[in-house]
């Protein structure tokens, strides 16, 4: 957390040694964000749309179009047709083989882009927001990440060996930065933050590996 030398660590072949595959990450990465994505457009039918019991004028004799509801899809406030529905699916189906070999191959190209930040710990007695600006600050001056304490959007993501919520909610008010727990990550959040800041990384290290097999 003061931005100086803890040690060194080997990097499992595993994890950080595979080929890229950018067909493989463009379809689970396109695959979770649909899975994310909330459907909150509706539009109602003539069926919800409120009014037009009465038919408005008769069948025959008027010399107009027969209509049968004021609230048909033709109509001034009528109901839509064809219009966006809270029933749509737009779910898609990941095998957890294509997630782990997508996660796996967006480890290996960070690594090798030399965006992949180590750090022997990350705690803090009670949450506060300062002291964590302190910690990136200095840890991007040692590991000369200038991005990583500069950058506006999407800067990092910290990955944690376990949850901790004093830490949690130490990095939750910097807009920059985002959270996540070592064995949930996935290969749309490594693809959305420039940095990855791994967490005790031995441990952290196992839970991935857990991951592949």
């Amino acid at each position: 957390m003061k931005g100086e030398k803890a040690g060194t660590i080997e990097l499992p072949a595993e994890l950080f040694d595979v080929k890229w595959r950018a067909d493989l990450v463009e379809q689970v990465a396109t695959a979770i964000a649909a899975n994310k994505r909330q459907n909150r457009a509706h539009t109602k039918d003539r069926a919800e749309v409120a009014g037009g019991g009465r038919k408005p004028w008769k069948q025959k004799g008027t010399g107009q179009a027969r209509h049968g509801s004021t609230r048909s899809p033709i109509w001034r406030h009528g109901g839509i047709t064809f219009g966006p529905r809270t029933e749509r699916d737009y779910h898609e189906k990941i095998n957890k083989s294509m997630r782990r070999a997508a996660l796996m191959s967006v480890l290996s190209q960070k690594a090798k882009d030399g965006e992949i930040i180590l750090v022997d710990s990350l705690a803090f007695s009670t949450p506060k927001t300062a002291l964590a600006k302190q910690a990136l600050a200095a840890i991007a001056k040692g590991s000369e990440a200038k991005y990583l304490a500069t950058k506006k959007k999407n800067a990092a993501l910290i990955a944690f060996s376990s949850y901790g919520a004093n830490s949690v909610k130490s990095f939750r008010n910097i807009g920059s930065v985002a959270t996540e727990e070592a064995r949930n990550l996935n290969a749309l959040d490594l693809l959305t933050y420039k940095y990855l800041v791994i967490e005790n990384p031995t441990e952290s290290f196992k839970q991935l590996i857990g991951k592949t097999k």
